[in-house]
């Protein structure tokens, strides 16, 4: 049966001076335009296409690779606004639409939303949402400390970001964790950090525990380039996240855990104002 929204393989029936009719199922036959045919095409020939809606609600193929299908996350850009809501540009010839009802916080244009792809059950529309909390599983997971996730950020917040964990589970990444350029919409491997008693879950990018050989190179470079200051740097553990990853290019925990390091080893030591070499 042909999914709306979704890849589908469909054979060839027919074929026309403007197009190729594809066996639809249940549907009627489908239309794939006479520009999305492969040359040398045949009847009985199986190829991989989207279906989507005309603007008749006319079910259609296309060769073309949307940015998201039905059931998935996405950044996407908004191309334009009116009164019914707004529309997203997900390389369709027909713009995905984003009803008001559906919007978090009203939807501008030339700006990206994380939004959720789905089919309305009444009129097989393809829409957005950028509610996206309410497509997320909220139930019993089987995450456990250290484990590998496919990441994709979010809504940046006070203590850092949203993300989605696997495309299903909620999770915040805290800005003490990040140690990397990150922006809303980037997909990226990443680690389960905790599980709460709740059951919620905390994310970083590197893999939770104690890495020796990271603490003791970064403490090399601290060292450097306190010679290379006179022996004074304006960074100690209550340094922002940010000014830590934008000097040093690592997380904050790291940079705790390696000027500690070198204050145990009576190299340094930390004053309000910074740390200074002994």
């Amino acid at each position: 049966m042909v999914k709306i929204g979704r890849t589908n393989r469909l054979k060839v029936v027919n074929l026309l001076d403007f197009g190729a009719f594809l066996d639809g199922g249940m549907l009627d036959d489908v239309l794939l335009p006479k520009r999305f045919v492969p040359q040398g095409c045949q009847i009985g020939d199986e190829l991989e296409v989207f279906v989507y809606l005309n603007s008749d609600d006319i079910p259609i193929a296309t060769t073309l690779r949307p940015k998201a299908q039905v059931g998935q996350f996405a950044c996407l850009k908004v191309t334009d606004t009116n009164r019914v809501g707004a529309f997203l540009d997900w390389n369709m010839p027909k713009e995905l639409l984003a009803p008001f009802s559906e919007q978090k916080e009203r939807m501008v244009k030339d700006q990206f939303y994380v939004v959720y792809v789905y089919l309305e059950q009444q009129s097989y529309r393809i829409v957005a949402s950028s509610k996206i909390s309410k497509f997320l599983s909220t139930g019993a997971h089987s995450y456990v400390n250290g484990q590998l996730v496919e990441l994709m950020i979010c809504d940046g917040t006070d203590i850092g970001y949203t993300v989605i964990i696997n495309g299903q589970y909620p999770g915040v990444l805290f800005e003490q964790d990040i140690d990397r350029s990150v922006r809303k919409g980037m997909k990226l491997d990443g680690y389960i950090k905790r599980v709460r008693p709740d059951g919620k879950l905390d994310v970083c990018l590197k893999k939770p525990g104690f890495d020796k050989q990271a603490v003791l190179d970064l403490g090399v470079t601290i060292l450097a380039r306190l010679r290379g200051e006179e022996g004074f740097l304006p960074f100690n553990d209550r340094t922002d996240p940010q000014r830590v990853q934008k000097e040093f290019a690592v997380s904050k925990r790291l940079f705790k855990m390696a000027i500690g390091a070198l204050y145990k080893d009576r190299l340094i030591r930390i004053d309000d104002d910074g740390i200074r070499l002994l």
